[in-house]
């Protein structure tokens, strides 16, 4: 049975909200699960170092970080030597192809060997050398969350501050060009500029808000003390979550069209993954009130958890997409196994005396 532990915690409003946290164990024991799960499925289909599996990657070092279990840590490096340490496709400028880099960097963290980060080092050296803006590079919203973190990552393990430089010129101009500023949301890319839902809402993705907050989270965790951007990622990842909470649905999960939940009713699980982890990791480092937002981020992991099997199988993810949709009960993606994982690995953080 799984332990729990009962909050009392005050909301915005002043009213007593009851939250139920579960013990840092319980936390640990279903993120066990779930990983595992998603490994033995790895098993049986054939290698990828696409963004799908690298996303997931940085969940299972993540679990790693949170247990020190050496069997996380074995299956991130057994991956990233069936990839040889390069990056996915023919065009390795492309943000989706980086994602594994993070994966890589952090890797190089524990061992340094050189090979394990030469072939993205390349790569960005010849961004550095011959850029191009955030705009024209990253210019959809999902890529916020592939390829800033990687090159924050290679800035922490080279002492290098090109990457960060780049990084940073680069992310500001993709903001720029896709954050509303009325909604405090990111548009998935300028196809959504002027759409509007059958119930003439703006047209809001879930995960691809996810992306975003949850990149910033990752950024942060990378970037040099000193960068002078740090309170502006920091300022832009609470303005954005103050708006995510209130549409935060009273299961704890967000649906996929943000502003429109009724357009696709069905919880979603990898958009309210990664909003649990941005959540979470802000008020682990003191830039959210805890008081306010806890309960959003307990209710939103209790949500994810709901939505486990007994066997680890995280279902209610929406497939591979560029826009809002439909979700299936039984529908699980690599992708959100990470974002859980990565959840997690906060949400454990937050309750450090439940063990």
């Amino acid at each position: 049975m799984i332990a729990l532990l009962a909050l009392t915690i005050a909301t915005a409003s002043g009213a007593a909200t009851p939250t139920t946290l579960r013990s840092r164990d319980a936390v640990v024991a279903i993120m066990r699960r779930g990983c595992d799960y998603q490994l033995a499925k790895q098993a049986t289909t054939k290698p990828s170092d696409g963004w799908v599996r690298s996303t997931f990657y940085t969940g299972v070092l993540a679990l790693y970080d949170t247990t020190k279990d050496r069997k996380y840590l074995d299956a991130a490096t057994r991956w990233a030597e069936q990839a040889k340490w390069t990056l996915h496709g023919k065009d390795p400028r492309f943000a989706d192809n980086q994602a594994a880099a993070q994966v890589y960097c952090d890797l190089y963290a524990i061992d340094r060997d050189p090979r394990r980060i030469a072939s993205a080092k390349s790569v960005f050296d010849l961004q550095v050398a011959m850029p191009k803006s955030g705009r024209v590079e990253w210019w959809w919203c999902d890529s916020l969350f592939m390829a800033p973190p990687a090159f924050a990552r290679m800035t922490r393990v080279t002492g290098e501050r090109k990457y960060a430089d780049l990084m940073n010129d680069m992310f500001w101009d993709s903001a720029d060009f896709l954050l509303d500023k009325q909604e405090d949301l990111f548009f998935r890319d300028k196809n959504f500029f002027t759409k509007k839902t059958e119930h003439g809402k703006k047209v809001f993705w879930s995960r691809g808000n996810g992306w975003v907050v949850a990149g910033i989270a990752r950024i942060l965790d990378a970037l040099p003390a000193d960068d002078p951007s740090r309170r502006k990622f920091t300022a832009l990842q609470r303005r954005m979550l103050v708006k995510i909470a209130e549409l935060q649905g009273e299961d704890g999960l967000w649906r996929s069209s943000l502003l429109d939940p009724e357009q696709f009713p069905q919880p979603e699980t990898s958009g309210t993954a990664f909003f649990c982890y941005a959540f979470a990791w802000a008020i682990n480092h003191g830039t959210l009130d805890r008081a306010t937002y806890v309960p959003v981020a307990i209710n939103a992991w209790n949500g994810l958890c709901s939505k486990v099997t007994d066997e680890g199988k995280l279902g209610y993810v929406q497939k591979v997409a560029g826009a809002p949709g439909r979700v299936n009960p039984d529908d699980t993606q690599e992708y959100a196994v990470g974002g859980f994982l990565l959840a997690g690995s906060e949400i454990a953080k937050i309750n450090r005396d439940g063990d």
